[in-house]
């Protein structure tokens, strides 16, 4: 049975291309005083130099949104907070009206899903009594719709420091998810010392905890610095997949197992691709597909052969070649998966690309990868 590489190959790409088309927007408002590293923070934190977009558009007298065509997200940013206390009453109440027609919309994409209050600790401010009131005035108007307030604690340096403004925030009692220090690049203070940046991961981890489950996919499509979160994700997908190849592997129709196989597995590698947020073409997808479930054909013939013949050996049974043909299936699909997997940490870390795996030395590699999956072999092969 041969496998049509090509048509897998483009079926991938069109279910990656609408699956990244269709995902929800994250919609989160920035609070802080000017200077603080907005910026800084939203650039190191996301995909597309959004806060490079020029100024944004005006949405209302003091909010501006900020978004790019092709990325999932709107960043509705406010004037820094150290103005006046009637424009800081105003920023509160236009914040306020934003969430509640978002909340009434009943519209996914319209809806306010975070809130970051921003709050720089390496300019020797304090977290002072006007912005413990504003936030605690502003979480008893948000009670109706309860979007989350994540306070982030920018240019954490010294950690000390940092750690005590922290400490003091949490000692307020505020109606606020986290506290979150971070630096969101590393900063140089002389030529012996650098402080490394740090944070960002973690509130991707925090943003991850309080957006819904629809906004997931949209999260790890959007950031840039968590790996670790992009591969827990990228595993839950697989596990999916290996579940529902089970199931399908089971089927008790001779040869038909195979061909079901097959939409399970572009959904895994859709899921994984959109979850990475890379720009992944039909070349490099054809390249895999032939590496793994082409030379595979050979993988996908033998699971084929040897499940449906025992299926008709008088005294096997249909439920014994189904549990066979089920285990196999989704030793296939884990294998198929945690490689490209692999490919995608390797190319969101810089160390191949996309072009060299799609030579036929890159193929080689990526073949002789899917079978060292197969056999559960731990040695991860060097590009």
């Amino acid at each position: 049975m041969q496998i049509n590489t090509d048509n897998i190959a483009q079926q991938c790409l069109n279910a990656i291309n609408d699956r990244i088309h269709n995902l929800k927007r994250l919609n989160i408002i920035v609070i802080g005083k000017s200077g603080v590293g907005k910026s800084t923070l939203i650039n190191s934190l996301f995909r597309g130099n959004f806060a490079d977009t020029g100024l944004g558009r005006p949405v209302t007298q003091e909010i501006r949104k900020i978004e790019k065509n092709g990325y999932p997200l709107a960043i509705y940013d406010t004037p820094g907070f150290e103005l006046s206390y009637a424009q800081q009453e105003s920023v509160k109440d236009e914040v306020i009206k934003l969430i509640n027609n978002g909340y009434s919309s009943n519209d996914i994409n319209e809806v306010i899903h975070c809130i970051w209050y921003c709050i720089n600790v390496g300019s020797n401010r304090t977290f002072d009594s006007s912005e413990v009131e504003w936030l605690r005035e502003f979480s008893e108007k948000n009670k109706q719709s309860k979007v989350p307030i994540i306070v982030v604690l920018t240019q954490s340096v010294p950690k000390k420091k940092a750690l005590e403004m922290k400490a003091h925030v949490e000692q307020e009692n505020l109606d606020v998810c986290k506290v979150v220090p971070i630096l969101a690049q590393d900063m140089d203070f002389d030529e012996e010392y650098v402080a490394k940046a740090f944070g960002l991961d973690t509130l991707i981890d925090v943003m991850s905890e309080v957006l819904p489950t629809e906004l997931q996919d949209t999260l790890q499509n959007i950031q840039k610095v968590s790996l670790e979160s992009k591969k827990k994700h990228a595993r839950a997908v697989i596990a999916t997949a290996v579940a529902a190849s089970f199931g399908e592997g089971f089927a008790p129709l001779p040869f038909a197992d195979a061909f079901m196989l097959v939409p399970t597995q572009i959904s895994m590698i859709t899921g994984i691709t959109v979850i990475f947020g890379l720009d992944i073409n039909k070349t490099f997808l054809t390249a895999f597909v032939s590496s793994t479930l082409g030379s595979g054909g050979a993988t996908f013939l033998g699971k084929t052969i040897v499940s449906n013949i025992l299926k008709f050996i008088p005294g096997v049974g249909t439920a014994v070649g189904g549990t066979i043909s089920g285990t196999t299936a989704g030793l296939i699909t884990t294998a198929l998966g945690e490689a490209y997997l692999f490919l995608m940490e390797q190319i969101f870390k810089g160390e191949i690309s996309k072009e060299a795996l799609s030579t036929p030395a890159g193929q080689k590699q990526m073949t002789k990868l899917f079978r060292e999956r197969l056999s559960k072999k731990d040695n991860t092969p060097r590009f």
